[in-house]
């Protein structure tokens, strides 16, 4: 299950990677909690992310970086928080949005057990009209690092 090409580079096709986007832009025009419909796979090795419920479980206990990056447009009175929320931990970064554009990213190393899940949040206290960007202004990414 690992490969060595002939300049020695080292391939684990198998190994949990995936890029997930949205199809279209999320709009949001409540004050809460809304899970990001990251519904599109630009690749998913080892099919561990699920475009229908826009998660991704662990297939085996190990550390994995996950990383998520959303453009906002119109997010200019209040604060947003953007999450990836684990079976473990929730990891948060809280952005105070002043322009008509705001670009927020979270990332983190996680523990997670086999069968764990992570998915992504965004989530507004202050401004309950604002757009997430889809395509590549939006992503939701991870892989097994160890």
């Amino acid at each position: 299950h690992i490969v060595i090409d002939a300049t020695g580079a080292i391939t684990k096709p198998l190994q949990p990677a995936f890029l997930a986007t949205m199809s279209a832009n999320n709009d949001v025009s409540t004050i809460s909690a809304t899970i990001i419909p990251f519904d599109t796979e630009r690749f998913d090795q080892n099919a561990d992310f699920n475009t229908g419920t826009y998660t991704f479980t662990a297939p085996v206990t190990g550390r994995y970086q996950l990383n998520l990056g959303s453009m906002f447009q119109n997010a200019t009175t209040g604060n947003i928080f953007m999450s990836i929320l684990t079976s473990n931990q929730t990891y948060e970064v809280l952005n105070n949005c002043g322009g008509t554009y705001e670009h927020i990213e979270v990332t983190a190393l996680a523990d997670m057990d086999s069968g764990d899940t992570a998915y992504a949040r965004t989530e507004t206290i202050s401004d309950d009209d604002y757009r997430q960007y889809s395509g590549t202004y939006s992503y939701f990414s991870g892989h097994l690092v160890c």
